[in-house]
């Protein structure tokens, strides 16, 4: 090297340019690769091509496009509703289901009750997502609360089932009159459902069901119901970005349609086509099939 030196700047093999500055180093081997070549050893491998669901998405999108003009919305089929006769202070769904003047009173004020457990919950849960060290996300919270009148419904379903039974129980009974959406990276699903489930329980809250639906040829994801102290339910989903947008951008509506008893069995047919079509996409994470369901009988 140090022969190299005495020569004259200039000269091909001096590391002095002619104007007196030293040559820039020579390149590497790896800026020297081909495209298509093989990475150094050291450099993190390109990710595989495999199945990927946003690459989708705009055909999913097309496809429930061309159902809506098949079977277009303004055409969906509803129950005749007349409530022409019904007594003051009473309520009736849209699926044609009562609630007498006294039971519609009292399950207005349970739903009450149910709005004001709503804050506490969702603090708790806020606080558990932020100590979480896997990155979850609560996501969808505008959603928290069902609908009025679908609680109503639910309400008027089950004394309809079970005239025996009071409105109050049966507010308190309804699995998703509150629900969450908790949303988890692929690479920490698994760790991160877990954590957060035991961090719930920590906070004196109870699961007593869980529903792993990764295997699900229609549906991905985890749900979970919970119980609070005073004995009121509320629901928890566990969902990767994939497994949320199609629940939420993609299936619900043909989810909607196909829970309408009214929906003609062969349109229900091609509904489950669509939803088992998007679901194929849905990479599953590492770990999720292994998460056990949980049913407690007695709580």
């Amino acid at each position: 090297m140090r022969a190299l030196e005495t020569l004259p700047p200039g000269h091909p093999s001096s590391p002095y340019l002619a104007d007196g500055s030293r040559r820039p180093p020579p390149p590497s081997l790896r800026d020297l690769e081909l495209p298509g070549e093989k990475p150094a050893p050291d450099r993190p491998p390109p990710p595989e091509t495999r199945h990927h669901y946003w690459t989708q998405v705009t055909q999913f999108m097309r496809t429930w496009a061309d159902h809506l003009h098949k079977w277009p919305k303004d055409k969906q089929p509803t129950a005749s509703v007349d409530r022409s006769q019904d007594p003051p202070g009473s309520w009736r769904s849209d699926s044609n289901v009562p609630l007498s003047p006294e039971n519609h009173a009292r399950t207005k004020d349970a739903i009450n009750g149910l709005r004001r457990t709503e804050p506490r919950v969702t603090g708790d849960l806020q606080n558990v997502v932020q100590e979480s060290p896997f990155g979850p996300e609560l996501v969808g919270l505008e959603f928290r609360n069902k609908g009025e009148g679908r609680l109503k419904e639910k309400v008027a379903e089950s004394l309809q089932r079970r005239p025996d039974a009071e409105p109050e129980e049966s507010v308190r009974s309804i699995n998703d009159g509150i629900r969450y959406t908790i949303r988890l990276s692929e690479d920490n699903y698994a760790s991160g459902y877990r954590d957060i489930s035991k961090r719930l329980e920590a906070s004196g809250y109870v699961m007593f069901y869980g529903r792993n639906s990764w295997s699900d040829p229609e549906y991905r994801g985890m749900n979970t119901r919970w119980m609070t102290s005073e004995g009121q339910r509320f629901e928890v989903q566990f969902h990767t970005p994939e497994s949320y947008h199609a629940k939420q951008e993609v299936t619900h509506e043909a989810y909607e349609r196909i829970r309408n008893p009214l929906t003609s069995d062969y349109e229900r047919s091609e509904l489950k086509a669509f939803q088992r079509e998007v679901t194929s996409w849905i990479p599953t994470p590492e770990g999720a099939q292994d998460i056990p369901d949980r049913r407690k009988e007695r709580f």
